[in-house]
């Protein structure tokens, strides 16, 4: 009975099996039968029966049930038989047999020992409708929270989407509005200098392919959920050759044998690189040279971006307003440790540097690097302003440094 109780709610069938063994030992007189202060011992088999029907599953609650009310009436039978327990003290042994003891006695303890068992039974029966009824409202609770937070998230997502295609409505009239105007001045001005023609087309390149950048972050998914391409290293060379017709000098160069990276880490390329070439066109003007290496012989893609320096004077002759801290260097180190790399950016001499390291050849490294370039849009990464900014390598800080990185951004 000890083993009964203890295996109850381990394996409920194991249970069953030892009350079944003590009871069917007892009839085959393999056990000795029950002395009079002994009946108690069958109680066991009731208490592991109120164990079993509060674990077990629901198939299973139905065979012990069955099998204890079998228990019951071989119990009745051990007790009350002259061949085994006589009465056990309880009621007076009658010497005509068993069955007249059976018909005085015997309803009577089968019916006193199903109550016992009935209410073991109830008690395991209370604690499993308690437990289910505690399961039941932590699932409600969370149901609700969980609704709650997909209420939110659903809102949030609907205002950021509104927001989202009012900002490329306005972009997409305005970026037309500039590639119309630019188109128009330059058929119509066919007598001008070749420098202004290349400027108007420089200007209508550059928004058409504004548009076409919007059209990607923005939207990111097209209606019918297919997920819009980006950028990839293959998208450089078309790159290159439209910043060089906006009169920009860019000597590219490779090293090594390329790998290939994640598109994350692609795009986080195509990106800084993109980033790079603006600001030399910003900074340095037209006809800036610009040096664009790719080095794969290391552990991974090193870049290598230089750009002429606008001596400090006529910079700040040109822009006399107080420069302010721009979002493109901070935005190119997010992209570089979102890839899981570094990027060190500033002046070196008569040229402002930007090495570039994206690593490639593990799974983390890759895992990584498909989550770069995903935030934020036109550069703007969130949580950019709170990277620290890499000096250099090589270079001491100066003065001056600070401030030329600020306005290379």
């Amino acid at each position: 009975m000890t083993l009964a109780i203890a295996t109850a709610s381990w394996k409920p069938l194991v249970s069953l099996g030892f009350t079944a063994a003590l009871l069917c030992g007892q009839l085959s007189r393999a056990l000795p039968p029950m002395e009079s202060n002994h009946w108690a011992i069958y109680l066991g088999s009731f208490v592991a029966l109120g164990f079993i029907l509060w674990t077990a599953p629901r198939r299973i609650l139905f065979i012990a049930s069955g099998a204890n009310l079998v228990f019951v009436a071989l119990m009745t039978v051990l007790m009350l038989s002259w061949r085994y327990g006589n009465g056990v003290g309880w009621f007076m042994p009658m010497y005509y047999g068993d069955r007249p003891m059976f018909m005085m006695y015997g309803w009577q303890l089968f019916a006193l020992l199903l109550l016992i068992a009935g209410a073991c039974a109830a008690v395991g029966l209370l604690l499993a409708l308690y437990q289910e009824r505690g399961s039941l409202f932590r699932a409600r609770e969370l149901a609700q929270s969980s609704l709650k937070e997909t209420e939110i998230d659903l809102i949030v997502e609907q205002e950021r989407t509104r927001i989202a295609r009012d900002l490329h409505d306005v972009l997409a009239h305005s970026l037309a509005v500039i590639v119309a105007q630019a188109d128009g001045t330059r058929y119509l001005s066919k007598d001008q200098p070749k420098a202004v023609l290349n400027a108007l087309d420089t200007i209508a390149r550059s928004a058409r392919s504004a548009l076409v950048d919007a059209q990607r972050v923005i939207e990111g998914v097209r209606d019918d959920g297919m997920v819009t391409p980006q950028p990839r290293l293959s998208d450089i060379p078309a790159l290159i050759d439209g910043m060089q017709r906006g009169s920009l000098k860019i000597h590219r160069s490779e090293s090594g044998t390329p790998v290939e990276l994640s598109t994350g880490q692609e795009m986080a390329v195509f990106r800084i690189v993109q980033e790079c070439l603006t600001n030399a066109l910003k900074h340095g003007g037209r006809g800036t040279d610009v040096r664009l290496h790719f080095d794969w012989s290391g552990p991974g893609l090193t870049l290598h971006v230089a750009s002429a320096v606008v001596p400090a004077g006529q910079e700040d002759a040109a822009n006399p307003a107080t420069p302010r801290v721009g979002r493109g260097l901070p935005g190119m180190r997010e992209r570089a440790h979102l890839a899981g790399g570094w990027l060190t950016a500033g002046p070196d001499g008569e040229h402002f540097r930007v090495t570039v390291f994206i690593p490639f050849g593990t799974r983390e490294m890759r895992a990584a690097g498909d989550t770069a370039g995903a935030g934020g849009t036109f550069g703007e990464i969130p949580g950019a302003e709170a990277q620290p900014a890499l000096a250099a390598v090589g270079h001491p800080p100066h003065a001056g440094a600070a401030r030329e990185a600020g306005d290379r951004g």
